[in-house]
C-alpha cells in the first residue's frame, strides 16, 4: 500500500485534534523511507494535557506538536494542522528562509560613490551614500565611513550629496494596522540606520520641557534634524505624527513626559535620516556637505569608501535572541530579492511557497518575515516540518536562544530537566514557542507551541496595544504552559 505523506498526516492530526490524543491509533502506516520528515506511531498518553490548558485558563486556541528531532515521528499534537498566528517564531522561518538563498557568510554592503573625479579635495559632481539593506547599519558605522572619507582627502563636492535606498522595496510600517509610535514598527528600506529609530529625549526645564532628538550609538550621539518633536497640551494622544517629507514631525502631550527621559520613535524616512546623520558626522569632521536628496536610481562612478556588515550568521543570531522585527524584515526581503522580488507582501508570500516546496508546508502563509503582522499564519505541523527538515542543514540549533525554565513563583530555576533552544512569539493574547529540546537519555525533540486568543487580540484599543489590560498575567501563564507541556514532554519521552 501506498500512502503520501500529506494524505497520512492529515489522518494522523485529524485523530487527535480532539482531547489529548484520546481516539488517537496506537501505530499507523509508515511512507516509503525517504530523507525528511516521517510520521509513524503516536502514543496514547494521559490526559495531562486537557488539564494543563484548563488549568491556564487562555481562552483561545492551544496547538502544540512534538516530534523526535532525528527521526520526524510525531509523538504528540493538539489540532496539529490549525493555522495560528507565529508572531516572533516566523523570524526562525525567515533565518532558514535567509541561510538557504543568501548564505551564512554573506555580508551587507554600504558604499560611498563619487560620480566624478576628486581634485583639490573635492568631487566634482555628486557623492552617493548607497545602502545594501545592511539592518545592522549604525551611527557609528556612518562615522567610520566618514573618516575614511576625510582620509581620501575628500572635503567637499560640487554637486549634490544624494542617498539611495533602492536595494530592497520600501515599507512605511511593517504592519499599517499598529499604532504609528511604537518603535518596533518602523519603515525599512534599502537605506537603514539604528534599526530605523531615533532617539526621542526630554527633561524638565521650570514650568517646561527641553526636547530633542538624536541618533546616539555607543561613539557618536549626532543631532537629528529629519526628525523634530513638540510638546503639546493634552492629555491624549501621547504622540502624533505627520510626516512632512523632508522633516518628519512628531507632538507629544505634555501630561505623558514627568520628569524627563528618553524613548526611541520609528523613523519613516530611513534614507533621509541616514542622510542627515551622515551630513552632520561628516560637518564635524571637515568635510562640507549640502542636504541630503534622495535619489531614484543608482549612480554609477567610483566607490570612495565601504562598509560590511558582519556575515549574516551572527546577525541573524542577534535577530533571533532580540527578535528585531526590522532585521527580519531586511533579511527577508534580500533573500526574496534573489528570487526577483519585488515587494514587501510579494516577499512573503514567496518565504511561503518556498516553505512549501522545502518541507511540504500546507498551512503557513506569511504577511511578512518578522511575524508582526496579525495576519500571518502557520501550524504546528509545518513549524516542526521545517525544524526538521531544514534546521539541521542550515544550523539552526547554534542559532537559537536558550530557553530558562522558572518555578512556580517565576524565579529562573537551576533545576532544568533539559536543555531548550527556541524562538519566542509574542503580540497581544498570542504567545509561542517553537525549537529543540535535548533531553536524558541523547533524547532530542523539535516542538512548536502556539496559543492565541485572536478575538481578543483584534478587540484592544489603539490607546492600548503597548499595554493592553489583562495582557501581562495572560502571556504569563501561557509561557507557565509552555514549559509544563515540555516537562511533561521530557517525562514521557526520554528514555
Amino acid at each position: 500500500m501506498t500512502v503520501t505523506r500529506r494524505g497520512l498526516l492529515s489522518g494522523l492530526i485529524g485523530c487527535v485534534a480532539g482531547r489529548a490524543l484520546a481516539n488517537a491509533p496506537l501505530s499507523s502506516p509508515r511512507p516509503e523511507a525517504r530523507a525528511g520528515f516521517v510520521q509513524g506511531s503516536m502514543p496514547v498518553v494521559a490526559r495531562a494535557p486537557d488539564a494543563l490548558i484548563e488549568a491556564a485558563g487562555l481562552g483561545g486556541e492551544v496547538t502544540y506538536l512534538v516530534a523526535d528531532a532525528r527521526t520526524g515521528l510525531f509523538l504528540e499534537a493538539r489540532q496539529g494542522h490549525r493555522p495560528m498566528p507565529p508572531a516572533s517564531t516566523a523570524k526562525a522561518i525567515t533565518a532558514l528562509y535567509a541561510l538557504e538563498h543568501l548564505g551564512a557568510g554573506y555580508r551587507f554592503e554600504t558604499r560611498l560613490i563619487a560620480t566624478g573625479p576628486v581634485e583639490a579635495g573635492r568631487v566634482q559632481g555628486d557623492l552617493v551614500l548607497v545602502g545594501g539593506g545592511d539592518p545592522t547599519l549604525t551611527t557609528d558605522d556612518l562615522g567610520d565611513l566618514v573618516r575614511a572619507l576625510a582620509a581620501a582627502g575628500i572635503r567637499g563636492v560640487t554637486g549634490r550629496f544624494r542617498v539611495w535606498a533602492g536595494a530592497l522595496p520600501y515599507i512605511e510600517a511593517i504592519d499599517q494596522s499598529q499604532p504609528v509610535w511604537l518603535g518596533y514598527n518602523p519603515a525599512v528600506s534599502g537605506l537603514n540606520l539604528n534599526f530605523n529609530r531615533v532617539n526621542f529625549v526630554w527633561k524638565r526645564n521650570g514650568s517646561g520641557y527641553e526636547v530633542g532628538m538624536d541618533a546616539r550609538a555607543k561613539r557618536f550621539a549626532p543631532k537629528v534634524y529629519s526628525a523634530r518633536v513638540t510638546v503639546a497640551e493634552r492629555s491624549q494622544p501621547v504622540y502624533s505624527y505627520k510626516n512632512g517629507g523632508r522633516v518628519e514631525e512628531w507632538s507629544v502631550a505634555r501630561r505623558a513626559l514627568g520628569k524627563g527621559g528618553s524613548r526611541w520613535l520609528p523613523v519613516r524616512r530611513p534614507d533621509l535620516y541616514a542622510g542627515d546623520v551622515f551630513q552632520t558626522l561628516a560637518r564635524a569632521q571637515g568635510v562640507e556637505l549640502p542636504a541630503p536628496e534622495a535619489a531614484d536610481n543608482l549612480p554609477g562612478g567610483t566607490v570612495v569608501a565601504v562598509h560590511r556588515s558582519a556575515d549574516l550568521a551572527p546577525i541573524l543570531r542577534d535577530m533571533l535572541k532580540y527578535s528585531n522585527n526590522m532585521t527580519a524584515e531586511a533579511i527577508g526581503m534580500a533573500a526574496s530579492s534573489r528570487r526577483g522580488v519585488e515587494s514587501h507582501l510579494a516577499s512573503g508570500q514567496a518565504m511561503g511557497d518556498w516553505l512549501k516546496a522545502r518541507a511540504d508546508a500546507t498551512n503557513a502563509r506569511f504577511a511578512d518575515h518578522s511575524g508582526l503582522a496579525g495576519a500571518s499564519r502557520i501550524s504546528a505541523v509545518d513549524m516542526v516540518q521545517a525544524l526538521v527538515e531544514l534546521g539541521p542543514r542550515a544550523g539552526l540549533k547554534g542559532l537559537l536562544k536558550d530557553i530558562p525554565f522558572h518555578d512556580a513563583k517565576g524565579k529562573r530555576t537551576t533545576a532544568q530537566p533539559a536543555r531548550v533552544v527556541a524562538k519566542t512569539g509574542t503580540l497581544n493574547f498570542v504567545s509561542t514557542l517553537a525549537g529543540y529540546v535535548s533531553a536524558p537519555g541523547d533524547t532530542e525533540l523539535a516542538f512548536a507551541i502556539f496559543t492565541g486568543d485572536v478575538a481578543r487580540r483584534d478587540a484592544v484599543p489603539d490607546a492600548q496595544r503597548e499595554r493592553p489590560d489583562g495582557g501581562r498575567d495572560w502571556i504569563r501563564r501561557s509561557k507557565r504552559l509552555q514549559q509544563q507541556l515540555i516537562e511533561r514532554w521530557v517525562a514521557v519521552y526520554a528514555a
